[in-house]
């Protein structure tokens, strides 16, 4: 059985807002984090994302957005579940999620 490291997290009050604009401003990592906004915490495994990249990008993107602040992930048994830290991100960053979340 193979053992998975857990993923490493930085809290938003531990990020520049440098690092979280360049986050969000990939187009598979904005699309990451407008599904995660409409759906419930912990639901959403790292494949039901429809995005066009691999495993390995999409792997990558994960760790960006862990890196900004604006995703946990944990593992469920084989899966790896994701939820937006939408308090405490907005907390760091007020109404910079709801800028980014509107849709044109």
């Amino acid at each position: 059985m193979s053992h998975r490291t857990a993923p490493e997290h930085t809290h938003p009050d531990d990020v520049p807002v440098e690092t979280a604009l360049a986050a969000l401003a990939d187009p598979v990592r904005l699309s990451i984090v407008r599904e995660l906004s409409t759906s419930e915490e912990w639901s959403r495994s790292c494949g039901t994302f429809d995005v066009p990249v691999g495993k390995a990008a999409l792997s990558h993107h994960f760790a960006v957005l862990r890196a900004a602040g604006l995703v946990e992930q944990r593992d469920i048994g084989a899966k790896r579940v994701n939820r937006l830290r939408r308090e405490e991100f907005e907390h760091r960053f007020p109404g910079l999620l709801a800028l980014v979340l509107r849709e044109e």
